[in-house]
């Protein structure tokens, strides 16, 4: 930990000057951080097998991935020698490597989807390794592409929608009726406005997975949900 420094880092820890140094030199905390995920991969067991099979980790926000995963390198530039030179070099090494890959999460949304680009580009010039983009709390479109684009024009045939309704047994009041038919346009009207942002994530070279929307809170079951719809789409 901390960059090999053995008992150096071990009476820093004690004083109490890692956390000082990182709050008066935010980036450095970065720097540690790469520094401990690159220990932990390399780790292995008493039998010289690797202690972990995948390693996850969560990190910054999408606008500042590249300048958390650049720093290790900046570090290296500065460092021309020694041990915080040499561990710099090896965290750079697998951040550049097939063994990292990097899963960029948004929302379709505008913001988060321009976000995710500038950050994609941001990756790719500094030559990391991309995994996916995943797309966050997808909803599903409840109606047939024609009718679909009809409601999202504001055109709802509702002597159809009645009928449909009675022939389910379901019968509503005439205030019910028409907020299900708001509703229907609203619907139509994000579906729509969402379908027109994918295709700024269409346009990219990088794998798209797609997680939906878990109205009730993530539980346990819920996580078996959403590593299914992984599943479903390739995802091993």
């Amino acid at each position: 930990m901390f960059y090999n420094l053995g008992i150096a880092g071990r009476a820093m820890r004690r004083i109490g000057a890692v956390e000082f140094a990182t709050t008066i030199a935010p980036g450095l905390r970065d720097v540690l951080l790469t520094g401990k995920i690159k220990e932990t991969v390399v780790r292995l067991d008493k039998n010289k097998l690797p202690v972990y099979d995948a390693i996850v980790v969560d990190a910054p926000p999408t606008g500042r991935i590249a300048r958390f995963l650049d720093v290790t390198k900046a570090v290296s530039d500065l460092a021309k020698g020694g041990p915080v030179h040499a561990q710099s070099e090896g965290v750079v090494k697998l951040l550049h490597s097939n063994q990292t890959a990097i899963h960029l999460v948004t929302l379709l949304e505008a913001l988060p989807v321009q976000e995710t680009l500038e950050a994609i580009e941001e990756l790719a010039q500094m030559e990391l390794p991309i995994g996916s983009v995943i797309v966050n709390r997808n909803i599903p479109a409840h109606l047939e592409p024609q009718d679909l684009a009809k409601a999202a024009e504001g055109e709802v045939d509702a002597d159809s929608v009645r009928a449909g309704l009675l022939t389910a047994g379901v019968k509503l009041p005439d205030a019910d009726f028409a907020g299900l038919l708001t509703e229907t346009i609203q619907h139509a009207t994000r579906i729509t406005a969402r379908a027109e942002i994918a295709q700024q994530l269409d346009a990219l070279q990088v794998p798209r997975l797609e997680l939906p929307t878990v109205s009730d809170g993530v539980d346990l079951g819920s996580l078996y949900e959403l590593s299914e719809s992984l599943a479903q789409q390739g995802v091993r």
